[in-house]
């Protein structure tokens, strides 16, 4: 298995994480789970493979072009056949550019953008008609660019969104949102909906699921004890981050090993 980052153009910058290759050379079949990053995607499966998501009951194969909504728990996946796979991986609030509705009405799904989005199934069949991985990221962003010049045009209410994520990214975050709200000149409740409608969560939320993938990081270098970790990423006692970390993988960080996930293991080596 093959996984490459690559950073998006200037322009796109404040609304893309990275774009990034996933390429299983074998066919092996093998079961994953994905946590709860605070990012949506948006991939584009362009091999003979499958991706496959658990069901109730059974697992259900995704489609072509799968656009996934915020993750807020342990998902189990697998992957089946020799994938080819371009992904886009906005920050949080980054996929409101190619979408009307707000994004909470998406979380914890994975829906076809081929049904959402005419222009995507142009852009699909570009993809596929080429196997150059540069001609795949330049029409990717020039798809892009067409969506986010209308939508900033129209809407400064992102860069609220930003910047307040901003803030509560930082180490010393501890303000409370009715506080936080009030610097903007808007009500604790106004910012809340505002959160659900462009990152699909609320801001306490976002901040839980950005201080559990602080703690992933360091679980995964094995470099601290639990006890480091907690305080460091900003939990308030050992008990809470085991608790907290448990609600995002499925796993007390002591059971949890990334050897046994191909998917974390691939992104801890980046």
């Amino acid at each position: 298995m093959t996984y490459r980052e690559i950073k998006p153009g200037q322009l796109l910058k404040a609304f893309v994480k990275c774009y990034y290759t996933y390429e299983a050379s074998s066919g092996a079949s093998f079961d994953d789970y994905i946590f709860p990053s605070g990012c949506a995607e948006l991939i584009f499966n362009l091999g003979a493979g499958n991706w496959q998501i658990a069901g109730e009951g059974d697992f259900v194969t995704t489609p072509s072009v799968e656009l996934w909504g915020q993750i807020t728990a342990p998902l189990r996946v697998r992957s089946i056949g020799k994938n080819t796979m371009l992904g886009i991986r906005f920050f949080p609030h980054g996929a409101s550019v190619l979408l009307k509705d707000n994004l909470d009405a998406l979380n914890n799904q994975v829906v076809d953008f081929r049904d959402i989005s005419n222009p995507v199934k142009i852009l699909y069949c570009r993809l596929q008609e080429t196997a150059d991985w540069s001609e795949r990221i330049n029409l990717v962003e020039e798809f892009l660019l067409k969506n986010i010049v209308v939508t900033v045009r129209r809407n400064n209410k992102l860069a609220v969104v930003n910047d307040v994520m901003e803030e509560m990214k930082q180490a010393d975050f501890f303000d409370n949102i009715d506080n936080v709200a009030s610097r903007y000149g808007i009500t604790s409740r106004y910012l809340q909906k505002l959160f659900l409608q462009y990152t699909g969560l609320t801001p306490k939320l976002y901040q839980k699921i950005h201080r559990f993938q602080n703690s992933l990081k360091r679980v995964t270098q094995k470099n601290a004890s639990f006890t480091d970790i907690a305080y460091d990423c900003g939990y308030f006692d050992q008990s809470h981050f085991i608790r907290e970390f448990k609600s995002f993988t499925g796993f007390t960080p002591s059971a949890y090993t990334v050897e046994k996930s191909p998917i974390t293991l691939a992104f801890a080596n980046q």
